[in-house]
């Protein structure tokens, strides 16, 4: 069977270039025997590959040498916890935008640590823009500011990043993580999941300012404590290291296509041809204001919802997998991250123009 365009939200596809790159060293890697599942996380071999994915990683990004870059097990859920943790450092308050429901479950975890000011939220318009800056409320006093740029379940993308002063800027990242170039400076925290844009799930990336660590809640698990990890090279406690490896593969994949820069170039037009077919047939609708769609979530509904299944089906059967929408807001969604290629965007549209030109009316 041929290889099929996967469209998930994450676990999601990755660069085929870096499946077979692994394939070929999971026996043997690099001539020791072993395969890098099999090594010791303090040996020589692996160490080598954990500090040269890391400065792989602040290449791709430019990270400033003021900032700690931590490979941790827990995904980006368990750094809803983590956050709040490490980053109240005697403060009673957090700072919350709320725009869909992702930006809900950090806030439901930060709630058991402190008074969380939800800013502002988008709820009210069913989470589909991002509330206009002229009407959040951010308190000046807050240890920190949270928001999501990218929400994988609505599609709703921030287009900028918001100005908080002297205030930290935490951002879940995700699911936009890779996909264009950002200015780490501007953040305190930004956190990732690995298993949409930086390779499987059993790793999070968390990139935290060097100023806002050493001060963990003194109730907090030592495995969360930013400081200790970053005093132990996230190792504290045996890391994952197969997935660190398959990011570290990643991340050289990401350099040899020409960087995050080529990477936005490249998404910002398959996200465009994807939503150009959308809102040129009436036969499909995105509810997301324009200005705040996700290059890398497109979700999108059918004329006649009784004709998903169907959809499905036929997509499914042209090697188009993984559409079905997420179970909370239904429809579709096509989740075109980094290792999609234009070839599945292309593949997709052209499945729609025909699905809507035989079953439209």
């Amino acid at each position: 069977m041929s290889r099929v365009f996967n469209f998930s939200a994450g676990p999601a596809m990755l660069p085929e270039a870096v499946l077979k790159q692994a394939a070929d060293e999971m026996l043997d890697w690099h001539g020791s025997g072993s395969s890098i599942m099999e090594m010791s996380h303090r040996g020589k071999e692996f160490v080598s590959v954990a500090a040269e994915a890391e400065q792989d990683l602040r290449d791709l990004m430019n990270i400033p040498d003021n900032y700690k870059v931590l490979f941790l097990q827990g995904g980006a859920t368990a750094q809803f916890t983590a956050v709040p943790m490490n980053l109240l450092r005697g403060k009673t308050t957090a700072d919350y935008i709320n725009t869909g429901a992702w930006s809900k479950k950090a806030i439901a975890e930060a709630k058991r640590f402190c008074d969380v000011n939800v800013a502002a939220s988008s709820e009210a318009q069913n989470f589909s823009t991002v509330p206009d800056v002229s009407e959040w409320n951010l308190n000046p006093d807050a240890a920190y500011v949270h928001y999501t740029p990218n929400e994988t379940i609505g599609g709703v993308e921030f287009d900028f990043i918001p100005d908080t002063g002297d205030v930290p800027l935490v951002a879940d990242m995700s699911s936009t993580i890779l996909s264009r170039p950002i200015d780490v400076s501007r953040f305190g925290v930004i956190y990732a999941g690995a298993q949409k844009n930086i390779g499987p799930a059993g790793v999070a990336v968390v990139i935290v300012r060097d100023d806002l660590i050493g001060e963990l809640d003194p109730r907090s698990p030592g495995a969360y404590d930013y400081a200790k990890q970053a005093d132990a090279d996230s190792m504290l406690n045996t890391p994952p290291t197969y997935s660190w490896y398959l990011a570290g593969l990643v991340f050289k994949w990401l350099k040899a296509q020409g960087g995050l820069e080529k990477m936005g170039e490249i998404n910002r037009a398959k996200a465009a041809k994807l939503y150009s077919v959308i809102d040129e047939l009436d036969f499909y609708a995105n509810p997301v204001e324009p200005r705040y769609r996700s290059w890398m979530n497109v979700p999108f509904t059918l004329a006649n919802d009784e004709l998903d299944k169907l959809f499905l089906e036929e997509s499914a059967k042209l090697g188009l997998t993984t559409l079905k929408g997420h179970r909370s807001v239904g429809g579709m969604r096509a989740s075109i991250y980094n290792a999609m290629p234009a070839e599945g965007v292309d593949a997709l549209i052209q499945f729609m123009r025909d699905f809507a030109q035989k079953h439209g009316e």
